[in-house]
């Protein structure tokens, strides 16, 4: 396993190389950033599904909320909003909150006081309608005054990108945590189909919250967290030196944060806690009858999980230095991550890895590569008289599913298990 291993990173590492001599450095650097980035959300969904059997098609959601993360954070300060009533507006809204919160957890607890069966679900009905009508009665007007005359949005802080990294983890975690205590009671494709739908109320909350985020109207440019281009060229460098300086730049940071938690997640997947892992994907019935708090461990992990998939998203709208909710679409951002892991090899955070460079980069290549094809043969048709090939570039776009899944076919017929599977070792019972 292990020659296989090497042979299939060595032919990816060969793939790069081609890539780099065809397309140039730049485009190359640029594409390696972006497979750094998708390959710690592949290992997150990997840690979910590989590790624990949970089916989370919500990726896309813990992306934007990722990205949203880091905007808030790095963005710089929006002087309009804080010189405004837009702050205390927010804090009143914020309190109301707050206050309809202690108001719903005082009517679950009515049993303390002898109000038990239906009357504790009515009064728990009506509270939560009580702690709605209060926090958006101070919400409301918070939004639509930022929205005209507080500056038209919340802004940013002007912290650093990496500490908006560590705050998308931290808010996909948090979010992660209430969806794994609503959803992880069921199983397979119920959970699958949930999660789904969590993904989609996210994606339409940050769409449409313009005072935070603003919405469809985007948000750029968003800092790096190393030099820009611009930097080098005020140095007196040319600009594809200069491109390829600060991508590496951003690369090596990229690969350094994704070395530290493929270390992490291998030390743990490795020992006690890994396997008690495996023995809950693989029988959570029995592994419950052995002690183990078979919720409470999916609910982990679905956790550790989304901090990745979180921080990978924020890494990519860093890079690419805009927060665009309307870009967002599933087949970009969870069936690929998914192919990913799968022809990679699930379990296997080697194959998760190799599994998200080489599909990235099949994917960002086969549009050029297949207008280049499309472009010779309708060259060839022309000079024998039947015509050039039409809308060539919404073609060759389509082209990206197309080979994806003869990627996935192939992959499958031969390595059902992904192209570098997971390995369990087997202690002997008989010492």
């Amino acid at each position: 396993m292990i020659q296989r291993s090497l042979a299939l990173f060595g032919g990816l590492f060969v793939l790069i190389l081609v890539i780099g001599g065809v397309m140039g450095l730049p485009f190359t650097s640029s594409r390696l950033v972006e497979a750094a980035a998708y390959a710690l959300i592949a290992l997150g969904l990997n840690i979910q599904w590989g590790y624990g059997g949970l089916f989370n098609f919500g990726i896309m959601g813990f992306l934007m909320v990722g990205g949203a993360a880091v905007t808030f954070i790095s963005f710089p300060v929006n002087p309009e909003f804080w010189g405004s009533d837009g702050p205390m507006m927010l804090g009143r809204a914020l309190f109301a909150f707050a206050i309809g919160a202690l108001i719903v957890l005082a009517a679950r607890q009515a049993h303390r006081i002898g109000i038990t069966g239906k009357w504790k679900g009515a009064l728990t009905v009506l509270a939560w309608f009580v702690a709605y009508v209060l926090y958006r009665s101070q919400f409301d007007p918070a939004a639509a005054y930022i929205e005209s005359a507080g500056g038209g949005w919340v802004g940013g802080l002007g912290a650093h990108p990496v500490l908006g990294w560590l705050f998308g983890g931290v808010l996909a975690a948090g979010i992660a945590y209430i969806v794994g205590k609503i959803c992880l009671g069921l199983r397979t494709d119920y959970l699958a189909i949930a999660t789904i739908g969590i993904s989609e109320i996210i994606r339409a909350l940050i769409k449409n919250m313009d005072w935070l985020t603003r919405g469809t109207l985007t948000v750029s440019p968003i800092p790096w967290p190393t030099p820009l281009p611009q930097d080098y060229q005020a140095g007196g460098m040319d600009i594809a030196s200069s491109l390829i300086a600060a991508r590496a730049g951003y690369l090596v940071l990229a690969l350094v944060v994704l070395a530290i938690v493929m270390w992490l997640i291998s030390r743990a997947y490795s020992g006690p806690w890994g396997r008690m892992m495996r023995a809950i994907r693989d029988n959570h019935i029995a592994a419950s009858s052995m002690g183990k708090n078979v919720t409470a461990r999916q609910l982990e992990i679905f956790v550790f999980g989304s901090v990745l998939m979180g921080i990978g998203g924020a890494m990519l709208v860093s890079f690419v230095q805009i927060f665009d909710p309307s870009s967002y679409q599933p087949i970009n951002h969870t069936f690929l991550i998914w192919v990913m892991v799968i022809v990679g090899g699930a379990g296997n955070n080697w194959g998760a890895l190799f599994g998200a460079v080489l599909l990235w980069l099949v994917w960002v290549v086969s549009e050029p590569l297949s207008k280049a094809v499309f472009d010779f043969v309708s060259y060839w048709s022309t000079n024998a008289g039947w015509g050039a090939i039409p809308e060539i570039e919404a073609r060759s776009a389509q082209m990206r599913v197309f080979v994806l899944g003869l990627v996935i076919t192939i992959a499958l017929r031969f390595a059902p298990r992904g192209l570098i599977p997971e390995v369990v070792k087997r202690e002997d019972a008989r010492g």
